[in-house]
């Protein structure tokens, strides 16, 4: 079978050689009590044509069964005796023909061959007792190749669309591996954003005032400085979680719950220290958040107060959390300086902020009107999902 796929060409003409030499004996086989009929090289030679037509059954298999229908029905009509191995150029004929063109034409064809095929084989002037048999084995013969065909050509029809299936769901499953690698990517991006830039902004603000202070209140620098050791290390431990799941092969559980607004007294220390005053205010009545939700609350409060850190006017600013009974409300004010930094909605913390408001289903609004920054955003606390 793989022998004849690799080599079409041969196969066929090995094909055609076989049915000749059936055609041929077919020719010279004479049933008992009958004479030999005449014209025996015209038999001849339309076996032979009949078998040289079928190397072109591939190329056009609509005139190839004319060209067999047209033998067999002529040397049925000299007398000779159709049986299967003249009516074989016919069969294969028809095979291929059912096998490369639709199920109509194919059996339109081949109803028209067999009818002129069997009217040759019975003759106008034989009626006798045997009309049925002679009717009957030669439409048998021709619609056993149709109804091969037809099968074949079905299969063929059906691998070609399972490969079809299996491509397209293999390119399905590369371009999913390529969107989970790049969500990945940002997540990763967006968390060690969110950790770099708060300690970061707390450290450098510790370091300024613990240098400002240094001259006059010693004792005050000394608490700055070691809260500033606090500061580098807990950076240096988140960076170290965060690199150290990257680097292991599996999927691993995370060395500590993910942090959520249950640790927000703990960000407002740090931020207290770093000599930013916030005011909290809760409104409604506090409840447990969805996993994702949580997280994704701390981080943009994390990332808002950071900026205010940063760019707060005076060492003010104001966190308003309102509980409804479907979402959760953040407001996160500050007044700002008249710096560029301050005015810049767009930066990579803004985005992350949005990006995270949007994977849980939220909505985040920057409003920096004259000299005062506001972050607004609503979560819903029904969806849980994982930014």
């Amino acid at each position: 079978m793989e022998y004849a796929e690799r080599h079409p060409r041969l196969t066929d003409a090995a094909v055609a050689v076989a049915l000749l030499a059936g055609a041929v004996l077919g020719v010279h086989l004479v049933g008992p009590g009958e004479g030999r009929p005449s014209g025996l090289w015209v038999a001849d030679v339309l076996a032979g044509l009949a078998c040289l037509a079928l190397l072109k059954a591939r190329e056009q298999p609509r005139a190839v069964v004319v060209v067999t229908t047209a033998c067999a029905v002529v040397m049925g009509a000299l007398g000779y005796l159709l049986t299967p191995l003249l009516l074989a150029p016919v069969m294969v004929a028809l095979y291929w023909l059912a096998a490369s063109v639709a199920a109509r034409t194919a059996w339109i064809y081949g109803g028209c061959s067999t009818a002129l095929v069997v009217g040759a084989a019975v003759g106008i002037d034989d009626l006798d007792q045997t009309v049925v048999l002679r009717i009957i084995g030669p439409a048998l013969w021709l619609l056993l190749p149709l109804s091969m065909g037809s099968r074949s050509r079905l299969r063929l029809a059906y691998l070609d669309a399972v490969h079809a299936r299996a491509e397209h769901a293999e390119r399905t499953r590369e371009e999913e591996a390529r969107l989970r690698v790049t969500e990945e990517r940002m997540r990763i991006a967006r968390d060690l954003h969110d950790v770099v830039a708060h300690h970061m902004a707390v450290a450098n603000a510790q370091a300024g005032t613990a240098a400002h202070l240094l001259g006059s209140d010693p004792d005050l620098t000394r608490r700055l400085l070691a809260d500033l050791q606090v500061t580098t290390s807990s950076v240096m431990l988140e960076l170290r979680d965060t690199v150290g799941v990257l680097r292991q092969a599996g999927d691993a559980d995370p060395l500590e719950p993910a942090p959520g607004l249950a640790r927000l007294p703990d960000l407002l220390e740090v931020c207290g220290s770093a000599g930013l005053a916030v005011t909290l205010t809760v409104e409604g009545e506090p409840r447990d958040l969805p996993p994702g939700v949580d997280l994704t609350a701390y981080r943009i409060v994390q990332e808002a107060l950071t900026n205010a850190t940063k760019y707060a006017a005076p060492a003010t600013a104001t966190l308003r959390l309102r509980y409804t009974s479907s979402t959760l409300t953040i407001m996160v004010a500050n007044a700002t300086r008249t710096d560029a930094a301050a005015r810049d909605t767009n930066g990579f913390g803004i985005i992350g902020m949005r990006e995270r408001a949007h994977a849980v289903g939220g909505e985040l609004r920057v409003h920096a009107a004259g000299a005062g920054f506001e972050v607004v955003t609503a979560l819903p606390l029904h969806r849980g999902v994982a930014p």
